[in-house]
């Protein structure tokens, strides 16, 4: 959730977790939580998911633009060094291979922001995400932790947490609270700012506050939190 006019986030968005500063009245629109307002009705329901739509395709719009910007310049830096290499300087090839395997990060970034996964949400367990996407992080995850998302979507993620947090002791816990699992993320000892910052934080946020259905809170000086779908009980 996010606020009109001041776009302060609040999350998860969820009846049971309504934003601060009330009383408010919870807006839904096809059995499906849109907002949050002092009165509600039809009316309001429909404007709420008509401007978080607006919200969600701006702030895309926006981060697929500085990816972009960013591809191209890593793209130019790439095509002058392989000048030169041809041209009378061998010592720069190591530096073009260097800057090929970053032109390829950045074109995934910018791949990750622009493409839908197309996989159904089901429902995944949580440790065998992490084995693909977080194999090098400290665990404590309850053995039942199951979310709801799309797999591909979830690996995605948390690659991208450990490029954003990770290094040597990097951590990761998980706790059930209400119909969410809230993931939280400790960063290693080494942990280095990246050198694209749109690639962490931003494009995380993107991933999971849209493809995913969750919230990304950002908010903790020493980490972050991820809350996701539980896979509901059968």
């Amino acid at each position: 959730m996010e606020s009109i006019p001041d776009h302060a986030r609040h999350g998860p968005a969820d009846r049971e977790f309504p934003p601060p500063g009330g009383p408010w009245e919870p807006l839904t629109l096809n059995g499906r939580l849109v907002g949050w307002a002092e009165s509600g009705g039809l009316a309001q329901a429909r404007r709420s998911a008509e401007i978080g739509e607006q919200l969600a395709e701006d702030q895309r719009a926006y981060l697929l633009g500085r990816l972009g910007h960013k591809l191209r310049s890593a793209v130019l830096a790439l095509q002058e060094s392989a000048r030169q290499a041809a041209f009378g300087r061998p010592e720069l090839l190591e530096a073009v291979f260097e800057q090929a395997q970053d032109v390829a990060r950045r074109a995934a970034a910018v791949e990750a922001a622009a493409i839908q996964p197309k996989d159904a949400a089901r429902g995944v367990v949580l440790g065998a995400v992490l084995n693909l996407a977080l194999p090098i992080a400290a665990r404590d995850l309850p053995a039942g932790a199951v979310v709801l998302g799309s797999e591909t979507a979830l690996v995605e993620a948390f690659t991208r947490i450990q490029e954003w947090m990770g290094g040597p002791g990097m951590t990761i816990a998980a706790e059930q609270v209400g119909s969410w699992w809230k993931i939280s993320v400790a960063p290693g000892s080494e942990r280095r700012p990246l050198a694209v910052p749109e690639m962490g934080e931003p494009l995380i946020r993107l991933i999971v506050d849209t493809r995913l259905e969750g919230w990304l809170d950002a908010s903790r000086p020493d980490g972050a939190d991820i809350y996701l779908p539980a896979q509901p009980s059968r």
